[in-house]
């Protein structure tokens, strides 16, 4: 399960978080495991049954004024019981002056109190977004990951089968790279599987014969994107003599990814075979797929439908020879 230490929410920049510490430098150390925020205003009344210690805590406008119009000894008792829940942190928004009691409570149970500009509601958006990207499951997979009309699709397969090729010939053709070799997939609520490149091979693709290419500096940014939601997943295989392969489509298969079914298909690779217009082609089937149409089920609907016109008139012709 990924961890981030106070210390490592604090340091960041990018997200827009805008934190600085107040008191508890000796908590930085303390880390969060879940993306998810409390507010702690049934905690300061005394209900402090629901407090989860090991998520993020925001004390906002509320939580102070409801302070205030307690007597400073009262205020004192309910902050000290809730400091002495061992909480990972107290973030305070609008830059608001908390209590002198509360710094010091905070500094002495060594919990980070720190404070952001942000409004609440504001602010609460921007960190539970960030820990989402940073706290939720990741793993990495073997594969290329392209664009295809906004369909991402994952190309497995065995080494030397051309999973870097086919790509290529699909970025030729206008769609996009997202990674090669070593793809970096993050699961994201409700059921989302985004995926990306490592930082070293970003944007760089290994041809057999050529070497590494920088694929950004060829085809330029129009041929590149950080990062796609994974919607497809193709497995290239080696063509077996003999072997039975799906040739009707009716079969729903599924390559599961941090418990997310994604929809799968299992292509077999033999001379004379364009492999890289079949995936283009699965992308654009997919497409229809997501829009309510499956074209082989269609087929299916429509052949029943014939085979049974077929037996209803072959049932009279025979009832028609026998009244005869």
């Amino acid at each position: 399960m990924p961890k981030l230490t106070i210390q490592e929410i604090l340091d960041e920049k990018e997200s827009g978080l805008d934190l600085e510490l107040l008191s508890g430098s000796g908590g930085l150390s303390n880390t969060i495991s879940v993306p998810r925020i409390q507010k702690p205003g049934l905690a300061l009344a005394g209900y402090t049954d629901s407090l989860h210690p090991d998520r993020v805590q925001i004390i906002g406008s509320t939580e102070l004024s409801f302070l205030q119009t307690m007597s400073r000894d009262e205020a004192i008792e309910k902050v000290q019981e809730l400091c002495r829940k061992n909480l990972s942190c107290l973030i305070i928004t609008k830059n608001q002056d908390p209590p002198d009691y509360l710094i010091e409570y905070a500094e002495s149970g060594n919990i980070p109190l720190l404070t952001t500009k942000h409004l609440s509601s504001n602010f609460i958006a921007l960190l539970t977004r960030f820990l989402e990207e940073r706290l939720l499951p990741t793993s990495t997979l073997h594969g290329v990951l392209v664009d295809i009309l906004g369909v991402g699709v994952l190309i497995q397969g065995k080494s030397g089968l051309g999973k870097s090729e086919c790509a290529l010939e699909l970025i030729l053709r206008g769609y996009r790279l997202v990674a090669d070799d070593i793809i970096k997939v993050r699961f994201k609520l409700p059921s989302v599987i985004f995926g990306e490149g490592m930082d070293l091979l970003h944007y760089h693709m290994e041809i057999r014969g050529l070497g590494i290419l920088n694929i950004k500096h060829l085809f330029g940014v129009a041929a590149i994107r950080e990062r796609k939601k994974i919607d497809l997943v193709v497995e290239l295989v080696k063509w077996e003599e003999g072997k039975e392969y799906d040739r009707l489509g009716l079969e729903k298969q599924t390559f599961n990814i941090h418990g997310v079914a994604l929809p799968f298909v299992r292509i077999p690779v033999a001379p004379g075979r364009n492999i890289s217009t079949i995936i283009e082609v699965a992308a654009r089937n997919q497409l229809l797929k997501e829009m309510g149409y499956h074209s082989a089920r269609e087929f299916q609907k429509l052949l029943e439908n014939r085979m049974a016109e077929t037996a209803h008139l072959h049932s009279h012709t025979i009832i028609g020879e026998d009244l005869e």
